[in-house]
């Protein structure tokens, strides 16, 4: 998976969700990287965060623009060639506090959580040991950050 790629996808995501009014919160590593101002390590997906009453909006768009769709507890995947994005909704799941309102980002455009909930979240025990092991990795950026 190409960074090239993935950032296309988002800047695309990004226009449609403007152009149809839907907020939306990039989170997980590349919000790391997006604090960060550079790439730090290779990603697998983009993760983004959305109100759950514009979820079924978002579906409809993203499969219009013909990204696949596979819905999933808690989130939903959708695949466009080789990006996989995953959506989160934020009264699913537990968020760290003031991830989504008075304490984000807006870097290039695009809204990014907040530091310390990138923090707050990348401390957090996993049990699979790949996800684990991005997330130790995200925890040095981020420490380097919030020095």
């Amino acid at each position: 998976m190409k960074a090239a790629d993935q950032l296309s996808a988002l800047s695309l995501l990004d226009e449609l969700f403007g152009q149809h009014g839907i907020e939306y919160w990039l989170f997980g590593g590349w919000a790391v990287d997006f604090h960060a101002g550079k790439v730090t390590r290779p990603h697998d997906d983009l993760d983004l965060a959305v109100r759950s009453h514009d979820g079924e909006r978002v579906r409809e768009l993203l499969t219009a623009a013909g990204w696949r769709h596979t819905p999933e507890e808690g989130y939903s995947v959708y695949e466009l060639d080789e990006v996989r994005l995953e959506v989160a909704f934020l009264d699913h799941g537990e968020w760290p506090p003031n991830s989504f309102e008075h304490d984000v980002a807006e870097v290039a455009g695009v809204r990014v959580v907040s530091l310390s909930s990138l923090k707050a979240d990348k401390a957090m025990v996993r049990d699979d040991e790949s996800v684990a092991a991005k997330d130790r990795a995200d925890s040095v950026t981020l420490g380097r950050l919030l020095g």
